[in-house]
């Protein structure tokens, strides 16, 4: 498998600069579901779309008999409405930008199905391939779910992030880990309504600023003074908005930030308190309080099994001195999580980080690059653990 990818490693290549000219956000790829279609039916590789066209499900049917499982691999394919800074000779054609490295995950996902293709003599079951959108707002792993993508049911599911996204994987290795590796990630508002009045007339007003701060720093105390040391969990307001003058006392603040979690107790505690916590607060100085939680993505928690059974696939691939056994959970967040939930799988990272002048730049960068050479190797650990898992 390892030389056979080595073999459409420039195949893999082009598919991602393909990709990478064309990126498109959210849930509607057009554009991109095409290109995908397209190479799918070069290789004579059946799917049917779903969410009108902009999420595909590939199939593969093996012809060897025997017990005849499901296996399914997913990729997101979606980027960001970043203004690209690279330089590349195959840089992004308009305002949006693959700064995550999701054109490396579709090539990486065509890859493995060019590779399994003609491997129908030597499989017993079947094998989905799954073309997400949405990854990075606002979510295309649940509809695609809601919308029959795992169709027939799989017995397990694998998904990676390529890229610089886990500090502890570095240079040509691979990440796996146990349990929850990424966190949970929700949005949550606070509009604070209160009285306007002139600056100069403080007692007139019901000053929602003073009573954000005291909002703000009352919120950062549920992680340092309500959860146990070692309960890891962020609570982060990202925006404040409120005001127009430097005389005026506004009307209302909005605040905005995010959540994350490790698992989902701690997760509903933390939604639990950000809202008791500003409602008493403005009630105490006469503020109305406006919250709204958003539950967005759960905890990334991989299967311990199907994890196990991938490290000894991935040996044939990268060899066991290459696999690193990561200790620390990111806090970025991920909606493979919904498949997770589903379906027994594994999530594992795989370094490929690019170098644009003469620097690694991190995700959502616009100068965010892949070190294309190492993409093959993700095509090839797809395809093994599948005829691995299928064997």
């Amino acid at each position: 498998m390892k030389e056979q990818a080595k073999r459409i490693e420039d195949k893999i290549i082009h598919w991602r600069r393909e990709l990478h000219k064309i990126p498109e956000v959210g849930l509607e790829l057009p554009k991109t579901s095409q290109y995908i279609q397209r190479q799918l039916e070069k290789m004579g590789v059946g799917y049917r779309t779903l969410l009108d066209g902009n999420a595909i499900v590939a199939i593969l049917t093996g012809k060897k008999k025997g017990e005849g499982k499901v296996f399914a691999i997913r990729a997101d394919i979606d980027a960001l409405p970043i203004k690209e800074e690279t330089g590349l000779d195959f840089a992004s054609t308009n305002e949006n930008m693959h700064a995550c490295g999701h054109d490396g995950h579709a090539a990486i996902l065509l890859g493995a199905v060019e590779l399994l293709k003609d491997k129908d003599e030597d499989i017993s079951g079947t094998i989905l391939f799954l073309f997400q959108p949405g990854e990075e707002y606002p979510g295309g792993a649940k509809p695609m779910i809601d919308a029959g993508a795992l169709s027939p049911m799989p017995d397990a599911i694998i998904g990676l992030h390529a890229g610089n996204l886990c500090g502890e994987v570095t240079g040509d290795s691979i990440g796996i880990g146990k349990g929850a590796i990424m966190a949970s990630m929700d949005r949550f508002f606070i509009k604070i309504v209160g009285k306007g009045a002139h600056g100069a007339s403080p007692h007139q007003s019901i000053d929602p600023i003073s009573i954000a701060a005291e909002v703000i720093s009352a919120l950062q105390r549920i992680v340092s003074r309500e959860l146990a040391p070692t309960n890891t969990a962020v609570v982060s307001v990202t925006r404040i908005q409120g005001g127009f003058n430097q005389n005026i006392i506004p009307g209302e603040v909005e605040l905005e930030g995010t959540v994350r979690a490790l698992d989902e107790e701690t997760r509903r505690f933390i939604a639990l308190r950000i809202e008791e916590i500003t409602t008493h607060i403005c009630a105490a100085h006469r503020a109305e309080a406006i919250v709204e939680y958003d539950d967005r993505y759960p905890p990334v928690i991989v299967d311990e099994q199907i994890t196990e059974l991938f490290a000894v696939s991935a040996k044939k691939i990268v060899g066991e001195d290459r696999i690193v056994h990561i200790r620390k959970p990111l806090m970025g967040g991920e909606d493979m999580a919904f498949f997770l939930r589903e379906v027994p799988g594994t999530f594992f990272f795989l370094s490929t980080p690019g170098v644009i002048d003469g620097e690694v730049y991190p995700h959502h960068h616009p100068k965010f690059d892949l070190k294309e050479n190492q993409l093959w190797i993700g095509s090839a650990l797809f395809a093994q653990m599948a005829l691995d898992f299928l064997q």
